[in-house]
């Protein structure tokens, strides 16, 4: 998938029960981020969208984690968000479907779908890389410039976190 696509719709279950279609949100900006209840990097990004997810909604923005590892059970997802107090919403992309289709590599591997359904970013949340404070963040100015009207300046950046566990195909 490449910038300025649109991107295909999909489907998948909440840990809250609700059945989540990227098709619902058409006309809205979404954040997708693959998230894991295990890898530090999200665990160090965990407050950061629970914090924003709470101003995005209000600002009609709409922000999916979902977890696509291989190794994580429904029980160790709920686990983690409960104990991390995470609000927003974790989808669980069984068979990692979506984050192959994405190409997404890593958790976090955040993604931003424009109004009108197209990818506008990809990469990682900031700057930040180990021991180190971020300087930029991508993500908060890609959403800026698509709230402006305005495609994001930077549209694409390296992610950094760990590797999406993938299950090995026989064969």
């Amino acid at each position: 998938m490449n910038i300025g696509d649109i991107v295909e719709d999909f489907e998948l279950p909440g840990l809250d029960g609700k059945t989540y279609r990227l098709s619902d949100y058409r006309g809205r900006i979404v954040v997708v981020d693959f998230w894991s209840a295990a890898c530090p990097w999200s665990h160090k990004y965990d407050p950061y969208f629970n914090e924003r997810w709470q101003e995005w909604q209000r600002q009609g923005i709409v922000f999916l984690a979902l977890a696509p590892n291989a190794d994580e059970t429904e029980t160790d997802l709920r686990a983690a968000a409960a104990e991390r107090g995470l609000s927003f919403p974790i989808l669980r992309d069984i068979g990692h479907a979506i984050a192959d289709r994405f190409e997404a590599v890593t958790t976090p591997h955040v993604y931003v779908i424009d109004p009108a359904g197209r990818l506008a970013y990809r990469g990682s949340v900031d700057d930040r890389l180990f021991r180190r404070e971020p300087t930029v963040n991508y993500l908060d100015e890609a959403l800026a410039s698509l709230r402006a009207g305005r495609l994001p300046e930077v549209q694409e950046t390296p992610p950094h976190g760990c590797t999406i566990v993938r299950e090995l195909s026989e064969g």
